[in-house]
């Protein structure tokens, strides 16, 4: 699209400020990469000053409409406290949805979230889970952590993770 090749400079000359206007058009139209983008322009502060209020509100568009970076990032931004109140309850709900469509580091993320028992109830068989689920897919911090936590369960929630991660494989 036309702003990402003027984000990018790719057959045009590089320039930010008309990535910017190109991205706001289609952003408007409803387009959940255009709304990610100017996010992360807001974020970064790239051809625009830097406002988390405007990251946080585009991210929030482009995350309901189901776009998995922007719900990753919503969830990077309140574990953070990063330009919003820090809250690892609502962290937890936007990683959850990019863990959900397969998002590795969301899941990675979500498993520290229940190993720590931040912004959820701590829970070793969720934790193993998503680490299992993430390690499944190349993820060597995720196999990492899973193998180290295993050492803190019994052989019955080892099972019972095992299960749940492939249950939740099968269905994807």
């Amino acid at each position: 699209d036309l702003g990402t090749m003027y984000l990018q400079g790719k057959g045009v000359p590089q320039n930010s400020e008309t990535a910017f206007k190109w991205f706001s058009l289609a952003a408007k139209q409803g387009l959940s990469r255009a709304q990610f983008n100017l996010g992360t322009m807001y974020a970064q502060g790239q051809g625009v000053p830097r406002d988390n209020a405007a990251a946080l509100k585009w991210y929030i568009r482009a995350a309901d409409l189901g776009f998995v970076v922007a719900q990753y990032n919503l969830g990077l931004m309140y574990m953070q406290g990063q330009g919003v109140p820090q809250d690892n309850k609502i962290a937890v709900k936007w990683y959850t949805l990019a863990a959900e469509q397969g998002f590795v580091t969301a899941q990675f993320n979500l498993g520290f979230m229940y190993a720590m028992g931040q912004g959820v109830i701590k829970d070793n068989t969720r934790a193993h889970m998503w680490w299992n689920i993430a390690a499944s897919k190349g993820d060597k911090k995720s196999g990492t952590n899973r193998d180290k936590l295993e050492k803190q369960m019994t052989p019955t929630q080892i099972k019972v993770s095992r299960d749940l991660a492939r249950k939740w494989m099968e269905k994807r």
